[in-house]
Order: C-alpha cells, then structure tokens, then sequence
C-alpha cells in the first residue's frame, strides 16, 4: 500500500480542518441560537466544496512537482480523492433522512439543531479517524479483508432498494433509546441549547443530549458502509481519510440546504444503491480485472446525477 500521508500533507490538511472548525464554532457562539437559513446554509456548503477543490488542487500540484511521485502518482491520487469525496457527499444523503426523522421525532425547533449538528460532526471525525487507520490495518495485514468489504457493499447496496415505507424507523421502539431513558435522568422539557440543565436541585440531561448520542449513533451506522466504499476506491489511508472527513465537514451545512427538500429526491436512493452495488463488484473483481479511477469517478457522478435528475422530472410531473 503507498501512501502518500507525509508529516506535511497531514499536517496541512489538519491545520485547515481545524482553522475552519475554529472560525464555525465562533460564528455559532456570536449568533447565537437561530435557524439557520437557506443561504447561509449554501454559503457554508460553498465554502467547504472550495476548501475541498482546492485542497486537490494544491494535492496535485505537491505530487506532481515531487520527483519521487510525478504527474501519473499525481493525477491518480487526486482523482482517487475527488471520488472518494463524492461518494462520502452522495452517501450522507442517507445521514439527512435519518436526522431529519431525529429532529421531528424528538420535536426539536431549527434554532437548536445547529448546535447538535456541529458536536455530531466533531464526534464523527473522531469516529472516521479511528476507523480509517483500523481499516488501513485491517487491509494492510489482510488483504482478503477488500473481497468481504465488497461482498458487504452489494448486500447493502441490494438492500437499499427497498421501498422507502419498510425503512421508516420507530424510535421510541429503539433499544438503545430505550436503556438511555430507563439509565440517564431526562428533562421532559428542553432548556434552549443546553445538553444538561437543572431541575429540583439535581443535574439532569435534556431531550437534546438524546439527540446529539442518536445523530452520533447514526452515523456509526452510516461509516460502516462508507469507510469500506472508500477503501474500493484506493487503500491510501491518506486519501480515504481526507476524503471521507471534508465531506463530513460538509454535512451539518448540507443538512440545512437539504431537509426541506429532501423528500423530493425519490429516486436518489436507487442512484445510491446502484453507486454502492457497483463499488461493490469492482471490489471483488480487482483480481481479474481493474476499473481505472476515473471510470468509478464517471459511474458515480452519473449515476447521482441521473437520479437527480429523474427525481425532478418526477416532482415536476406530479406538481404540473
């Protein structure tokens, strides 16, 4: 496995993830609770798409100016990270339905949700540092570990096509949800932004530390099928983690972009079923024959993009 993962790059790439951190969590301390708006939802989702672009730019310019590297190594690792980017953003749609059901279940007003989203996001980059590197070991003294990684893929991909009314969750049927009740001291009633709050003399939690572990609960669930998707795309620990973590940054301002109007993209779960089934076999037939990054760069813009573009013209004709 080469990885490309200098003291530099790292170093480069966490200074900028934090730095935007820093400045988000300012802006969010200066403004206090509010609802956060459609266009500063797409001013943040702007930013962080650019941050992201120009992070491969520079990428591609440090590993073609590299002798030890050179324009082939270059081109291959930056294209290596634009797809993986783009599956990590086209499989956090998946996030968006499931925090949206989360927020209505638990009746949380939109001013409270930036603050869930953003420790949801800080706890999910500790979770998807961990199980990157514990997949970069995995792959590295296991290399059987791509084919079951590839055989999971299909299976979830071939799941996904089930209509969308057999997924719908119950969440006060959660078991987990269930032992936190039965375990943790919970407020009936929220108290603005804050996780715990006093109530008789004692420190108790509020409905929305339910929230923030059900978000982070969540996305445990959603890393299982995106880390291995990544790791089809290239085993570079370097590339899967930066990846996968800007387009994780992106979440929390594509989430107020998108909850609106997430219920009209019908058919997107099928674009995403067929990118994971597709990932999938490429995964299990890398012995026999091997898809050139740019052809899985191609396959899953398009078949996103397809299923965009037919959810639209679906809604187009109903509403017409």
């Amino acid at each position: 496995m080469q990885s490309i993962g200098t003291p530099l790059f790292y170093g480069v790439f966490f200074s900028v993830v934090l730095l935007l951190i820093a400045i988000d969590m300012l802006t969010l301390k200066k403004s206090g609770a509010h609802k956060v708006s459609t266009k500063e939802a797409l001013a943040w989702s702007v930013v962080w798409v650019l941050v992201s672009l120009l992070f491969a730019l520079w990428l591609y310019f440090q590993l073609a100016g590299n002798p030890a590297y050179g324009p082939a190594v270059a081109n291959e690792k930056t294209l290596a990270f634009l797809t993986g980017y783009v599956l990590e953003k086209a499989l956090a749609v998946d996030n968006i339905f499931v925090f949206v059901m989360i927020f209505a279940y638990f009746k949380i007003p939109p001013q409270y949700q930036h603050r869930v989203l953003l420790y949801g996001v800080l706890g999910a980059i500790v979770l998807r540092m961990i199980m990157v590197f514990l997949g970069a070991v995995l792959v590295r003294e296991f290399a059987w570990i791509l084919y079951v990684f590839g055989a999971f893929l299909v299976y979830t991909g071939l799941k996904m096509l089930k209509p969308q009314a057999e997924e719908a969750e119950d969440f006060g049927d959660n078991p987990i949800l269930r032992w936190l009740k039965k375990h943790i001291r919970i407020s009936k009633n929220l108290d603005g932004e804050r996780f715990f709050t006093i109530e008789n003399g004692k420190r108790v939690a509020t409905p929305l530390l339910l929230v923030l572990i059900m978000v982070e609960l969540s996305d445990v669930i959603f890393a299982v099928d995106s880390i291995p998707a990544i790791f089809a795309v290239t085993t570079d620990p370097f590339i899967v983690l930066t990846s996968n973590l800007f387009a994780v940054l992106g979440l929390r301002a594509m989430y107020f972009l998108l909850a609106n109007i997430i219920d009209r993209f019908v058919y997107l779960k099928y674009g995403l079923a067929f990118v994971l089934t597709f990932i999938g076999i490429k995964m299990l037939i890398v012995e026999w024959y091997h898809i050139p990054v740019a052809v899985s760069l191609a396959v899953v813009f398009s078949a996103l993009l397809l299923s965009v573009l037919v959810s639209w013209l679906h809604m187009r004709r109903l509403h017409s």
